[in-house]
């Protein structure tokens, strides 16, 4: 969860008077990692991801299922700053801090090799070693850590354990307690600061689904009449909308639980290259590992968590949202009156809102390509010619930046696509600043970087290395792509699944070079059809179809459901018959255990396959008709507390391959091969 410095964290009030310094050093910061870097190049492709639990109680005797807000044991012993941390890295696991009291975050502790197809094979063996440490560590053996995108009654009466009371001054939720929150100093701050900012607390309002007995026509029933914040009236004053589940705070969004996988390019030209390539891929993505189909006790009219966590994150003030007050509040929020203030579309949590440019390589020395410290392209003579697919019209969704960071990066040599990124980044304010953390040493730390950059959550993140990242300094990370649009799934083998198969989409992009270009506003489009409900199935998704024919065909763009995009059709090879001609052309199999690399990998596709044929339902479609066909649902799109322990434990047996259950979700050639191989 981004970065963790140690100290004292300043209110909003305090803080603001630093922005500018922070974005100065900041920029400061990133520009010595840029220079130190110059001339890296050919890094070896590592990658790994990152796999979010919740840690829930599962009370069988009283049939209930909460989250635990006690269970701190795996973190205490075997985090990054643990009491026996060894114990977890000789397991080649490590376990870090979440925003929520009751999140678990698990990574391996050495990147994957991804230039060896044994290296694919050792993600789901390694995802099940870190649940089973887990588990193995908790205090209470009744805690249960579960790979769930949202826990369905979060926000309802009883949903932790031990029980609390939502009253907390940081997030002032009528529904969220703040012991919710991890106790680090940053996140209590982080929450706080997003309200203060914005004036108001978060506003969440997600479609209710509609069945035969659902209100539409009134506020969410569980919004409470309360008299202990100034800010308990705003639901009643028009931040709650009719027919929508209505959230008030950050946990609702930071709550969450995703899937993210991060990769090592070669240099920083085929890394501006796989970011361009995703922008596009991302919303199909979400789309494919949907799992969010109940929030707050309610079943929702959409299958993903995107726009939760974007609302519950939006710092903007009114008059940056292009909104009207709320009675009583001011249009600026929390902004100095003398700050200025600008229109900003979108919430600090959204989709990419700019490609970098697919720039062309410039020669190194020792005829490789390679990073030098002048980019090629200025803003005034910025033409396709000075890309390999990209267009400069493609951008066409509006994008503000931070004028000066722009000018500051064109200054130090930063071409214009990349100086454009970071500024518009730059436009947002740190919103956690510790005293002790002020003055830094731009040449040595990116504390002051990473407070912009690691609070802007894109649906890719584009990451510069550190200062430390000098060419031949193979053991500091070089420049690298974050793909972050994707669901938690419930089984280690779904999230290796698709952590594996979007990591050798990658690489296929890189050996393949296909152009993926289309307009921003296509993609942001259908990044709103992978919010409607079905979008797995029904959901149409705009794409370049002659994306392999090279760059000098005009663009054909058709309207292709998942199943024609990952499974291809006749007008178009799709990503994963592209991604398995990759493996069969590039990997050597002589070894039976590159043998066994090969077959599961073969089982990966085949799954994904089926996913996005709709053969296999998603996530979000086997949960919502377990819901509607449980004995106690009553068509109102209200999840009880019996229901939500039902659906638990009905989860738990697919998370341990329950044969039944297997069958029922992964299908019958997918379970046979499950049962085979032991799961």
């Amino acid at each position: 969860m981004g970065l963790l410095s140690q100290g004292t964290p300043l209110s909003w009030a305090e803080s603001r008077q630093y922005n500018d310094y922070v974005r100065e050093h900041g920029i400061n910061q990133l520009v010595n990692c840029f220079n130190a870097a110059k001339g890296r190049h050919n890094d070896h492709f590592f990658w790994g991801d990152e796999i979010e639990y919740h840690m829930i109680r599962i009370d069988d005797k009283a049939k209930t299922a909460q989250l635990s807000l006690k269970e701190t044991e795996v973190l205490k012993n075997l985090g990054e700053h643990g009491k026996d941390k060894q114990r977890a890295i000789d397991q080649g696991i490590l376990f870090h801090p979440e925003y929520g009291r009751f999140m678990l975050e698990a990574t391996p502790y050495q990147p994957y090799d991804g230039e060896t197809i044994e290296g694919y094979a050792e993600v789901e063996q390694n995802m099940s070693v870190r649940r089973t440490v887990a588990h193995n560590e908790m205090g209470d053996k009744n805690v249960h850590a579960a790979t769930l995108t949202a826990f369905p009654t979060m926000g309802c009466d009883d949903f932790t354990y031990p029980k609390t009371v939502p009253k907390g001054p940081s997030s002032q939720s009528l529904f969220l307690p703040d012991e919710v929150i991890n106790q680090h100093v940053r996140f209590p701050t982080l929450t706080a600061n997003i309200r203060r900012r914005r004036g108001q607390k978060v506003a969440i309002n997600i479609p209710l689904f509609e069945d035969t007995n659902t209100d539409m026509t009134h506020l969410d029933s569980s919004i409470p009449k309360r008299e202990l914040f100034s800010g308990d009236d705003e639901a009643f004053l028009g931040a709650a909308k009719p027919g929508h589940i209505y959230m008030d705070s950050m946990g609702f969004g930071m709550g969450c639980c995703c899937l993210q996988v991060t990769l090592q390019a070669p240099d920083i030209n085929e890394a501006r290259y796989v970011y361009d390539s995703f922008v596009n891929i991302a919303p199909a993505l979400l789309a494919l590992t949907a799992a969010t189909p109940i929030l707050k006790g309610r079943l929702a009219d959409q299958d993903v968590r995107w726009n939760v966590i974007s609302g519950a994150v939006d710092d903007r003030c009114p008059e940056e949202r292009g909104e009207a007050t709320l009675q009583g509040h001011k249009a600026r929020g929390g902004i100095a009156d003398n700050a200025n203030v600008i229109y900003i579309p979108k919430s600090r949590y959204d989709s990419v809102d700019q490609y970098l440019g697919d720039i062309h390589s410039q020669p190194g020395i020792d005829g490789l390509s390679h990073i030098t410290s002048v980019g090629t392209v200025s803003k005034e003579s910025e033409s396709s010619a000075d890309y390999t697919y990209f267009e400069p019209s493609l951008n066409d969704v509006e994008s503000p930046i931070n004028p000066a960071v722009y000018a500051k990066l064109r200054s130090a040599g930063f071409d214009h696509r990349l100086a454009r990124h970071f500024a518009h980044l730059y436009i947002r304010d740190p919103l956690v600043i510790f005293k002790e953390k002020i003055k830094q040493d731009d040449a040595t730390e990116t504390d002051h970087f990473e407070n912009i950059q690691s609070t802007n959550w894109q649906t890719l993140r584009f990451k510069p290395p550190t200062q430390k990242a000098t060419p031949g300094n193979d053991s500091v990370p070089g420049w690298r792509v974050e793909i972050r649009p994707m669901e938690i799934s419930v089984t280690d083998f779904e999230n290796a699944a698709f952590g594996v198969f979007s990591i050798l989409l990658a690489r296929a992009v890189i050996k393949y070079r296909p152009n993926f270009y289309v307009p921003i506003s296509v993609a942001e489009q259908n990044m709103k059809v992978a919010h409607t409900r079905r979008c797995t199935t029904d959901g149409k998704f705009g794409f370049r179809v002659n994306s392999w024919h090279g760059q000098n065909e005009e663009s054909v763009i058709a309207q292709l459901s998942l199943d024609q995009l990952f499974n291809g059709y006749e007008d178009f090879e799709g990503l994963v018959p592209v991604t398995r001609r990759y493996v069969h052309e590039t990997f050597e199999i002589k070894t039976e255990q590159q043998r066994n690399a090969q077959e599961l990998l073969e089982i990966y596709f085949k799954f994904i396959s089926k996913r996005a044929s709709g053969e296999i339902p998603s996530t979000a479609k086997f949960i919502r008709s377990f819901v509607m066909h449980h004995p106690e649902y009553k068509h109102d799109s209200k999840i009880n507390s019996s229901i939500n322990y039902d659906l638990i434990k009905y989860l738990q047996r697919l998370e341990r391959y329950d044969p039944e259950l297997t069958s029922e979700f992964f299908g019958k050639e997918i379970s046979t091969w499950m049962s085979d191989h032991g799961y």
